[in-house]
């Protein structure tokens, strides 16, 4: 029996489509997101206008890039996924262009000299209310086994909490502790959903006839591990407890890609996008283990976490979760591959050219150049489509 409004093409608009499922009007603001917030830190940075603002401007970027950036591309996908997993119609329409709103007044109160509680309670209310979203079609379908979702939500809103807490002055340190542990949430979410998505999209995607080998004990393991991080660094930060659990979750996950990995990816854009923010995740916490026995530089490590993984996977995902969802067939735009290139090499500037040239703010502004133009092409190659009715005629 079909279910009215996903099923029934009565139902989908003619021209536009911007608030018909969640990956459309979220993957949109987080592409422009991306390359907006990026250049104006790398312009900050380079003329030396660090104002001071609700967050002090380092807290602002790397706040607005977890809660701004990565939450966007986070409830778009579970919000659309959802209504994969369910048969239930997610948030659509006003519902969802108020979430979607609610977001961008975030982004752009935490710019003005807003009082403080405005901003504040502009950026709390999004995680809660994306996750009661999430929730409900799940517990309408009994579909329990993806509650861990709903959980994950609500575990960066108390990181977000954290943050706040300090900068209205109700703590005195937890800002930096919500910070990475929202850090070690997104990449936990990466490495649940992408033992689901990367070794699947990979046997589709390549024509050779590969099929992925899997350990049991990995895939227990690498999960777990990348939780005990995000526990580690968010509350008890200390390195001689970093460093041996950042160790043991680059080997675990490495193992784990290992069993994915085949030469045919590198004809599928598609494919080799998240095979190498996967890469990066394990070269970054190979890195963060070092950096916490005192070999490596600590926020080196972290832009290898947050820009070659978080920014990488959600680049990839976005890429190929919009071209599915609007009916097209699984071939990227030809602007894309360039993307892909550009966003990585944004991390290798970022992670890798301070240790070759003493000019620190050259690193941050080039690797802020490659990450912007990166996402400026994804927005050129997808803006309309997100806009726009499924090519098919049916709804979403």
């Amino acid at each position: 029996m079909a279910i009215v409004g996903i099923t029934d093409p009565a139902r989908t608009p003619r021209n536009w489509a911007p608030f018909e499922l969640a990956f459309r009007p979220f993957f949109l603001l987080a592409g422009l997101g991306a390359v907006l917030l990026v250049a104006l830190w790398g312009h900050a940075f380079a003329r030396g206008t660090l104002g001071d603002g609700y967050y002090g401007f380092i807290g602002w970027h790397s706040h607005e890039m977890l809660f701004g950036y990565a939450v966007a591309v986070i409830a778009g996908f579970l919000l659309t996924a959802a209504r994969n997993w369910t048969g239930v119609q997610t948030l659509r329409g006003l519902p969802l262009a108020l979430l979607a709103l609610l977001w961008l007044l975030a982004r752009v109160f935490a710019l003005l000299p807003a009082p403080h509680w405005l901003i504040a309670l502009l950026d709390l209310a999004f995680l809660p209310w994306a996750a009661l979203a999430l929730l409900l079609p799940l517990l309408k379908a009994r579909h329990y086994k993806s509650l861990m979702f709903v959980a994950i939500l609500l575990a960066l809103a108390l990181a977000n909490l954290l943050v706040h807490l300090q900068l209205l002055g109700a703590t005195k340190a937890t800002a930096n502790a919500g910070i990475y542990f929202a850090t070690g949430v997104i990449l936990l979410l990466i490495v649940i959903m992408g033992g689901r998505v990367i070794p699947f999209f990979t046997e589709k995607g390549v024509s050779t006839g590969f099929v992925r080998r899997e350990w049991r004990w990995v895939e227990a393991a690498a999960p777990l591990s990348v939780l005990t991080l995000a526990l580690v660094e968010g509350f008890l930060p200390q390195p001689l407890l970093v460093a041996p659990v950042a160790a043991v979750a680059a080997v675990v996950n490495g193992i784990r890609l290992s069993g994915w990995y085949t030469h045919a990816i590198w004809r599928a854009p598609l494919v080799w996008v998240l095979q190498v923010g996967y890469a990066w995740l394990v070269l970054g916490l190979a890195l963060k283990a070092v950096a916490a026995a005192g070999g490596f530089g600590s926020l080196l490590a972290l832009h290898a976490l947050t820009i070659g993984t978080i920014g990488g996977i959600t680049l990839g995902m976005m890429a190929r979760v919009a071209l599915g969802h609007t009916g097209r067939s699984l071939e990227a735009p030809r602007v894309m591959p360039w993307a892909f290139a550009l966003l990585y090499g944004a991390a290798l500037l970022r992670v890798f050219l301070p240790l070759l040239v003493s000019s620190y703010t050259l690193t941050v502004v080039l690797s802020a150049l490659f990450w912007s133009a990166a996402f400026a092409l994804f927005v050129w190659g997808y803006g309309m489509m997100l806009l726009k009715p499924r090519v098919d005629g049916m709804p979403g």
